[in-house]
């Protein structure tokens, strides 16, 4: 079957709209694995990924018949840019149906560039469906995403080069799978040139079609497709993509959102890209496999295959990122509910770098807290066993998917009838190490905390709000502590939110 394509790969028609990306060093990267990392820089491409190779090779390839009533094609973003470049290229009408779910920025895409979309049903295979419901209707050519021989070919044209740019020792290449146009098209091209190196797919946990595929031994449909890595967010692999890939595919290895969020962020670091969840899977699934199998000294390349991504993920993307990564511990810490207990507390935690601080009081002799630290690799079982041997009670909660997502931004609620006397304070201060730990040591001794949120959103200044529990005569005093700490305060006593949720 791989045999079938070599002579389609080497005849595609792609440079009409495609350039020839780079092949980046990831320096970082390759000097945290022990492994020489290469980048193949798809998202450098006209469109931000490597889709418009596959549209311009299938559309340039159809008769001026097939051409005369448009061409019409369903896809979540990526694939619809390269039609729309295509059709703008060759003069021709392009309907573009995509899911309602599709990011904003690829559907102005697509508009940008002449083609007309219609956004209906929340999955591709929706998409799919009301795509084929305008050929039926109208007779319209449709190009398919990934589904398509002249399609396979066009991406197949990403492999024709890297191999041209890397002739030397190549021990594996990973590659985004999807529907599996790109990951077959790379690997009939390299199995037949260099059979020796690992073609690995690597794939989303919330879409892995080739993995149910390649352990059931056919093609599976998956009863459901999370969508955060919405340019993969495929529920069956390719009629075509499934011929070539269960030959040709050594292994494939799945990746969570959060493993995604940190490779994005050390893709970021290397190349100064900003990869779409999707155009992470390659760095994510190479960073996988070096920990599993130990090995150094390898060369390995990624696919970074887009950069098509709403700016408003980017603050999901950086708060997961460090979780995703091993960074970041996220725990359910419970301490003395009294005065110091929050200095005590950070006075352990010694230099490690806090992200966020969640309290609110709750009992008289108890407080719960969410506390997320900063941690080198591997740090995290060492922080645990420190909290265990002071004897602080504590849950890691870093995996939980409800606390990451939900109850980091709902810890808190009413203060009980107990609370009395309370003030609260917004404050700001440089966001630089024992800043928060300064700020306890200067108020927390003094005054019982009562309620307390921090998070170092990674900008030039720390935000805290504190609720103090401050009797009528203690007022003077507390001033002179705030005018001793020096940091910018206001007090927020009277704010109408604090009274509507808080007090």
């Amino acid at each position: 079957m791989a045999e079938n394509y070599i002579k389609r790969i080497l005849e595609a028609n792609v440079y009409d709209v495609a350039v020839q990306t780079p092949l980046s060093a990831a320096q970082f990267l390759s000097q945290r694995l022990g492994n020489n990392v290469l980048i193949k820089r798809e998202d450098m491409q006209p469109v931000y990924s490597f889709k418009c190779r596959g549209a311009y090779n299938c559309i340039s390839k159809k008769t001026p018949a097939e051409l005369a009533k448009g061409v019409v094609t369903a896809s979540a973003g990526n694939h619809a840019q390269g039609v729309a470049l295509s059709a703008q290229k060759l003069g021709i009408k392009a309907t573009i149906v995509m899911p309602r779910t599709t990011p904003e920025i690829k559907v102005a895409s697509v508009r940008a560039r002449g083609g007309k979309v219609i956004l209906s049903g929340d999955t591709f295979d929706e998409a799919f469906a009301h795509s084929q419901k305008l050929v039926a209707e109208k007779g319209m050519t449709y190009i398919h995403p990934y589904d398509d021989p002249d399609v396979i070919a066009g991406q197949g044209t990403v492999a024709m080069e890297l191999l041209r740019q890397h002739s030397g020792p190549l021990d594996a290449i990973f590659v985004p799978v999807g529907g599996g146009g790109l990951a077959a098209g790379i690997s009939a091209y390299v199995k037949y040139l260099r059979p020796e190196v690992k073609v690995i797919a690597v794939e989303s946990t919330e879409s892995a079609c080739l993995a149910a595929a390649m352990k059931a031994g056919r093609r599976v449909t998956l009863p459901h497709v999370g969508i955060f890595a919405d340019g993969v967010a495929v529920g069956q692999i390719g009629k075509h993509t499934w011929q070539v890939c269960k030959d040709n595919i050594d292994e494939v290895i799945t990746v969570t959102p959060d493993e995604l969020c940190a490779a994005i962020k050390d893709i970021f670091d290397d190349t100064r890209s900003i990869a779409e969840p999707a155009g992470a899977l390659g760095v994510a699934g190479l960073k996988k496999y070096a920990e599993r199998a130990g090995v150094k000294g390898q060369t390995f390349i990624a696919i970074e295959s887009g950069a098509n991504m709403n700016f408003d993920r980017l603050r999901y993307v950086s708060e997961m990122a460090e979780v995703g990564e091993g960074r970041e511990v996220i725990l359910a810490v419970t301490i003395p509910e009294k005065a110091g207990s929050f200095q005590a507390f950070c006075n352990l935690l010694g230099k490690r770098p806090i992200t966020e601080f969640n309290y609110r009081y709750g009992a008289h002799d108890q407080a719960q807290i969410y506390v997320g630290v900063k941690v080198v690799e591997g740090g995290k079982d060492d922080l645990l066993q420190e909290l265990a041997d002071k004897g602080y009670p504590v849950l890691d909660l870093s995996t939980d998917e409800i606390s990451k997502y939900h109850i980091r931004h709902m810890v808190g609620g009413h203060a009980p009838e107990s609370v009395d006397n309370e003030i609260l304070y917004r404050f700001e201060f440089p966001e630089r190490p024992a800043a928060l730990l300064t700020f306890l040591k200067k108020l927390g001794k003094r005054w019982n905390i009562s309620m307390f949120h921090y998070r170092n959103h990674g900008a030039a200044n720390g935000r805290v709000l504190v609720g103090l529990q401050v009797a009528k005569a203690d007022k003077k005093e507390l001033k002179g502590y705030l005018t001793e700490l020096a940091y910018p305060y206001w007090d927020e006593s009277d704010n109408p939110a604090y009274k509507l949720f808080l007090k």
